[in-house]
């Protein structure tokens, strides 16, 4: 008996049912939930009218995006001189970079408030950010090593042959091919950034809130329905920027 291909795929799509559409269709349906369990679009009207959630998004937003400029501008240097074999010949420095990714992030987390403490530093917005760029630029790092690596270096070549200067070919050529890379590079900081929790708790003493915290301290205290609906603001915030990512052009122009 001869079976099918997509037979193998059947534990996988079990695994994306069970642990990836249940419950994200359990988030939606609590979302739209009031306590009694009827249908309510409250939860959501809440987030609206509540200030201090609109706060906390705010400044979630603040430190999404400052975290995110700053993982770019040490991230893409650092991409560059990895994928250029001119000045990175070895390995080991790719692996230098992976190696922090093997500690699980809240020990690496507990480490750096504890080093702060340590050098006497107080805890504030500045260790946070310290934390959250030591924490997600790797993920800033590699997407625009990849593709750099993969870059067609003929065009580099050509813009170089017709008379461009190195600032040039890099202005005009490598910055627009490589924006793929940033792209994905900004998604996998941004958006997590903006979620989480653990870090803005102890980097700061919990003197930051972030929006992550304030759905975990909704869900601990029970109020699910509250909790899932600001969940699905995240999920919906990040659904359109996954839509935006997609929908780009495939093709970039170059000019030289």
């Amino acid at each position: 008996m001869k079976i099918k291909r997509s037979t193998w795929s059947l534990p996988y799509l079990v695994f994306l049912v069970l642990f990836v559409v249940l419950p994200l269709l359990l988030v939606v349906v609590y979302a739209f939930q009031d306590q009694s369990g009827s249908f309510s679009l409250s939860n959501l009207a809440r987030f609206f009218s509540d200030g201090d959630a609109i706060r906390t998004f705010a400044l979630s937003m603040e430190i999404a995006i400052e975290n995110t400029a700053i993982c770019i501008l040490i991230g893409y240097p650092a991409a560059w001189i990895l994928a250029n074999r001119k000045y990175n010949r070895s390995a080991v420095t790719i692996i230098l970079f992976i190696l922090p990714m093997w500690i699980n992030a809240l020990m690496r987390t507990l480490a750096t408030a504890e080093i702060f403490n340590v050098l006497g530093i107080s805890l504030g917005k500045g260790t946070l950010l310290y934390g959250m760029v030591y924490d997600y630029l790797p993920f800033m790092i590699y997407p625009i090593y990849n593709v750099l690596q993969k870059m067609d270096k003929s065009y580099e070549e050509a813009a170089a042959d017709l008379g461009a200067s190195q600032w040039q070919v890099f202005c005009k050529i490598t910055i627009p091919l490589s924006m793929p890379g940033v792209v994905s590079g900004i998604m996998m900081v941004f958006m997590p950034t903006v979620s989480t929790f653990a870090i803005s708790e102890f980097l700061t003493n919990g003197k930051i809130k972030l929006f992550g915290t304030i759905i975990q301290e909704n869900i601990n205290s029970s109020m699910w329905n509250y909790g899932a609906a600001l969940a699905l603001i995240m999920l919906i915030i990040i659904g359109i920027t996954s839509v935006f990512d997609n929908s780009r052009e495939p093709e970039t122009k170059l000019s030289v």
